[in-house]
């Protein structure tokens, strides 16, 4: 790995956690880091295939809960970096043996971090309080927050990527050999790791409430990648058999399919929007009451009105 590779890298993860708390460009998101880490790795196709599947892992636990949760971007650096540069390393192995571990660690410095940033609460608080407030100091403490936030993510990516390339490799050579059972279920673990973040995410949305869209939604997919499979292979076929053949049959548009359901979200909102009466404030407790009534009869489920 270069050390322009690093040093970029290294800066990105300083980056992101302040994007992700104040300027949300969203290449904060495991799929932003898949393309920044596979843009300076020089495998973008190996980034975004494991910033991909990091997002649909943390779809349904990456929104829900506490202040501090998995770090699945910080993971995505990392698992793109030394898939792409160890020997024996696929991306699907990277996913679970270094993101998925990577993103659980980094909780512990989320919190590290937030603890060092009162320090200069402490300090703002001081300032304040004194008879004649220094504006110009408070506002370099507010400021300087944004240091611990950046090194708990810089350092730990720094220290993993200048020194532990040795370490990953002699791992990568392990799970390939007398462990070869290991890697291979690590590779199905990584592999099955999006579906399992899919499922949790369905279990937390109105799924019994709106089973039709997702019914249609699955239907169409499979009615498209069925249709478009087969004219894929018809062309490859017809381009066998006759040289001549040049035209080029497309795979599955997937924002084809993501116009459609953005169109039937939009239907829904308008058919809501005009069946719902103005809320009176007698209205608004019976409707708070019915949801809270709902959440405790679907088990769990979370339904419109609180999201």
């Amino acid at each position: 790995m270069a050390w322009w590779q690093i040093l970029l890298l290294t800066l990105y993860a300083g980056l992101e956690i302040l994007d992700e708390l104040q300027i949300y460009s969203s290449l904060n998101t495991p799929v932003g880091a898949g393309l920044i880490a596979g843009l300076i790795m020089g495998d973008l196709p190996t980034g975004l295939f494991i910033g991909a599947s990091m997002q649909l892992m943390v779809l349904g636990v990456g929104t829900f809960g506490g202040a501090s949760r998995i770090d699945a971007t910080t993971g995505t650096v990392l698992a793109t970096a030394f898939s792409t540069t160890v020997k024996g390393m696929t991306p699907q192995a990277a996913i679970s043996s270094i993101a998925v571990p990577v993103a659980a660690i980094m909780v512990e410095l989320d919190v590290l971090a937030r603890f060092a940033n009162t320090y200069f609460s402490h300090r703002i608080d001081h300032l304040i309080d004194q008879d004649k407030i220094n504006y110009k100091a408070v506002e370099r403490n507010v400021l300087y927050g944004a240091i611990p936030w950046s090194l708990s993510r810089a350092i730990p990516v720094f220290i993993a990527l200048a020194f532990g390339q040795g370490l990953v490799q002699t791992i990568a050579n392990a799970l390939n050999g007398e462990f070869l059972w290991l890697g291979q279920g690590l590779t199905v673990a990584g592999a099955a790791l999006p579906a399992v973040g899919f499922a949790i995410l369905l279990r937390y949305l109105p799924v019994k409430k709106h089973v039709a869209y997702l019914i249609l939604g699955f239907t169409i997919t499979t009615l498209f990648s069925v249709l478009f499979t087969g004219l894929q292979t018809l062309g490859t076929g017809l381009a066998a058999v006759n040289k001549g053949f040049t035209s080029i049959f497309n795979g599955l548009p997937m924002l084809a399919i993501a116009m459609l359901g953005l169109a039937f979200a939009i239907l829904h909102y308008k058919n809501i929007s005009i069946s719902r009466p103005a809320p009176t404030k007698s209205a608004e407790s019976a409707s708070n009451e019915e949801a809270s009534s709902s959440v405790n009869n679907d088990e769990g489920e979370i339904t419109d009105d609180e999201l």
